[in-house]
This record gives structure tokens, C-alpha cells and sequence, in this order.
């Protein structure tokens, strides 16, 4: 039984546009962004660009932030409900 919250709040058109797009993706594609940013920021940092080091490495936590609202998607998003 859904709460009360959930029956009057439905998700908005761009969140499921956004939804439907990001379900397609494998999630370790995520994974694999953050350590390529990670990988990227070293070299830099090797390289002697500490300033773009920095902000590629800092890339990194917004790949697995994606990759675990993409796997909340999957698994308990409202594309279950839709079905």
C-alpha cells in the first residue's frame, strides 16, 4: 500500500525523461567514468597542471553519485510502478 505522499506526488516529466535515458545505461559505465577521472587527474597532476588536476579529480564523486541514483532507477524507481 502506498503512503499518502507517493499518491499525490508523482515524478515530473524531466525526471522521468531523465530516467528513461539513464535506466539504458549499464552502471558500471559509472564506475568506469570515476576512475578514468581519477586516472586522468594523476596524470595531470604528473604532468605538473595542478590546477586542472583538481578539477578533474574532482569529477570523480559526481560519477558515483550518478551511478548509484542509476542503480536506485533500476531497482526501486517508478519505471517498476509503470509496468
Amino acid at each position: 500500500m502506498k503512503n499518502l505522499a507517493d499518491a499525490t506526488h508523482g515524478e515530473g516529466k524531466v525526471a522521468e525523461a531523465i530516467e528513461q535515458q539513464t535506466a539504458k545505461l549499464p552502471s558500471d559505465i559509472f564506475l568506469w567514468a570515476s576512475l578514468g577521472a581519477m586516472g586522468v587527474s594523476l596524470a595531470l597532476k604528473i604532468m605538473g597542471q595542478k590546477h586542472d588536476a583538481l578539477f578533474v579529480g574532482q569529477w570523480a564523486a559526481p560519477f558515483l553519485l550518478l551511478g548509484v541514483y542509476n542503480k536506485i532507477v533500476k531497482t526501486q524507481g517508478h519505471d517498476q510502478e509503470d509496468e
